[in-house]
């Protein structure tokens, strides 16, 4: 019985504004063999724009990248060899001045999370992988969601057809030595601090475990970090750990799963890049992101946890201050590629 042909990944452009389109046209010049693998939804102009930004001496093998604009993925096998294969997924007149926010920039980049998605969820895609967007553009283009994680959850639910509630995600941030995951996502600090609950907590632990076994980790080793100076000190700082952390911790380990804390957050994740633990509970935002990024910026992957296709993307933004100059790089990009391709199954 002949083997069907792997699935392709579906990579979205972006903000059109940013580095994004760079990126992307750079990933595919350092590594062609990506092209039979990985077909970009966003717009042509756009990224034929980012080919000329990005193209090296004349004569050299990657300046002969090309752009094939296909109708859908079912095209893809007819794309000619060393061509981008480019799915026109938004609207766009013509290609935004770059470095500057703007509804229409983050209109497209919505409209090509959505078209990436929908291929996921209709089983046509690998996978996905997310180039940087501003949340700022999306904001004014009216999108009712705060970045990519909120926005591929409401998608996933809407095609599963239950409420939001019911398809709870959590975000990953990895680079080399370094893997932690959020209780909560874009919000304020105060109500992140709201949003430290037993059940959040809980919910946090069992869907990181879950994704460890999935990934092959067997008996994952899951450090949960206090929120206050040195876990509360017993107390004295503040009774979120004794009161909340430290109850949805005992009752993960009840149900098999390995689970500590609540850990000190000064120290760790010094602990778990020496290999004392798989991954790091945080509970808010910059407490897990900050020594991610300080570790690992250019190699540092988010990956959205609870989603039911494989989702992942650089861990850095549009960097508007270096849009338009074809110097980004797109190490970080190629770390979430490689994740995503290692993680999502290679047929439907």
């Amino acid at each position: 019985m002949p083997t069907p042909p792997a699935l392709p990944l579906v990579l979205s452009m972006g903000d059109p504004a940013g580095i994004g389109p760079e990126i992307i046209a750079r990933a595919f010049r350092e590594r062609p063999g990506l092209l039979r693998q990985v077909v970009v939804a966003g717009d042509v102009a756009t990224l034929q724009r980012a080919l000329r930004l990005t193209a090296p001496e004349a004569g050299s093998a990657a300046a002969a990248l090309m752009l094939a604009e296909i109708r859908g993925l079912s095209d893809v096998p007819a794309v000619p060899p060393g061509c981008m294969a480019v799915v026109q997924a938004c609207a766009l007149p013509r290609p935004v001045a770059v470095g500057q926010v703007s509804a229409e920039a983050g209109r497209a980049a919505a409209d090509c999370i959505r078209w990436a998605a929908q291929a996921a969820l209709s089983g046509q895609a690998r996978a996905v992988v997310t180039a940087p967007i501003h949340k700022e553009a999306l904001s004014a283009a009216g999108v009712d969601h705060p970045g990519h994680t909120e926005l591929l959850q409401s998608l996933a639910a809407a095609h599963a057809g239950v409420p939001v509630s019911a398809l709870p995600v959590r975000m990953m941030l990895s680079c080399p030595g370094l893997s932690t995951v959020l209780v909560s996502i874009h919000v304020s600090l105060r109500q992140a601090l709201q949003a430290v609950t037993h059940e959040q907590v809980l919910q946090t632990i069992r869907i990181t475990h879950a994704h460890f076994r999935r990934s092959g980790v067997a008996e994952p080793r899951i450090a949960v970090a206090g929120l206050n100076p040195h876990a509360g000190e017993g107390g004295l700082f503040g009774r979120e750990e004794i009161e909340v952390i430290a109850p949805a911790v005992q009752q993960a380990q009840r149900e098999g799963v390995q689970a500590s804390g609540p850990h000190a957050p000064d120290t760790v994740f010094m602990r778990a890049r020496q290999g004392v633990f798989d991954v790091v509970v945080a509970m808010y935002h910059d407490q897990g992101l900050i020594p991610v990024k300080l570790l690992g910026l250019e190699h540092g992957v988010n990956t959205t946890l609870g989603l039911p296709f494989v989702r992942t993307s650089p861990d850095h933004g549009t960097a508007f201050d270096l849009a338009g100059t074809g110097r980004a790089s797109a190490a970080s990009l190629l770390a979430a590629i490689d994740a995503a391709l290692a993680a999502a199954p290679l047929t439907s």
